[in-house]
């Protein structure tokens, strides 16, 4: 391996460069949370004051939805390079732009490499007067090849079984004193076992965002659209394992790659904008990471 990625690394820069940065097909996580098209400028909440009157931490607007797709496809591509053979690429969109976003990843990726997508409810409520309020946002998750990593049995990914079920269902006990239940499908045994958990799914609401974005909690930074730190932690443990590489080609805040860090995972952070990369230096400073900083 070159020494491209070799090291902890933030490169204030676009996504489109990050390939003279990292070793073409050694990540084994890109989590993308770009602009999600919402036509406005975001500012960032200094100190416990109003966002209205803080800096402007990117902007998010566009001249057209095709112009929006183009400049992401540009960037999923690069994206899809860098990924090894087990990788994957989660994108983090909402129904602005998600499902015309799921096209261009087809035709990046291949429709086949689609493994599926997320719901995540952040929980703020909605204010639509007309519908249905966007109370989700949805993250697609895309492979680069046939067999990628996944940790399904990680308790973060395990949710306990209904107290009705596991006094219905979990009635045998193991050598080890492990309540478990075997089910037949298709002339195959399958074993449960009770401390295990089911699980999650594809709907995820235990990840609030007020962990991030309310002002009295010690994990805020004050930057607009930060998300938690249990979604990307969550992520981190579902498709990585210790020294893999995890790529934010959009890292804002620095979420993913404090949750990578304290994982013992490496990490490659990238964004545009100066106060991505001081926050980001800063949380990361806060915590004890080692890394180092270019501008690209």
């Amino acid at each position: 391996m070159s020494s491209r990625a070799a090291s902890n690394l933030l490169v204030h820069g676009d996504a489109n460069d990050l390939g003279a940065h990292i070793e073409p097909g050694t990540a084994d996580l890109a989590y993308l949370d770009p602009p999600f098209k919402v036509e406005k400028s975001f500012r960032a909440r200094v100190a416990a004051g109003s966002r209205a009157l803080g800096p402007v931490a990117y902007d998010d607007t566009w001249p057209s939805l095709a112009t929006y797709l183009a400049w992401l496809e540009t960037r999923l591509a690069v994206v899809r390079e860098l990924l090894s053979p087990r990788g994957s690429l989660w994108l983090h969109l909402d129904s602005r732009a998600v499902h015309e976003a799921k096209i261009v990843c087809d035709r990046v990726f291949g429709p086949r490499r689609f493994r599926g997508e997320i719901i995540w409810v952040p929980g703020n409520g909605s204010k639509s007067k007309s519908g249905p309020g966007m109370g989700h946002q949805t993250l697609l998750l895309y492979a680069r090849g046939k067999d990628p990593l996944w940790n399904g049995k990680d308790a973060a990914l395990r949710e306990p079984f209904a107290a009705t079920s596991q006094a219905m269902h979990f009635q045998r006990s193991d050598e080890d004193g492990r309540r478990y239940r075997d089910r037949l499908v298709n002339g195959k045994t399958y074993r449960y076992y009770a401390d295990e958990g089911r699980a999650l799914g594809s709907v995820w609401a235990d990840c609030p965002a007020m962990a991030a974005n309310t002002p009295l909690r010690a994990e805020t930074t004050g930057y607009p659209t930060q998300k938690p730190l249990k979604l990307l932690d969550r992520i981190v443990r579902a498709t990585t394992e210790d020294g893999s590489l995890v790529v934010d080609p959009f890292m804002g805040s620095g979420t993913t790659l404090v949750a990578a860090a304290a994982l013992k995972r490496r990490f490659v952070g990238c964004d545009v904008g100066e106060l991505s990369l001081t926050t980001t230096r800063a949380r990361l400073d806060a915590a004890n990471v080692k890394y180092r900083w270019i501008t690209a």
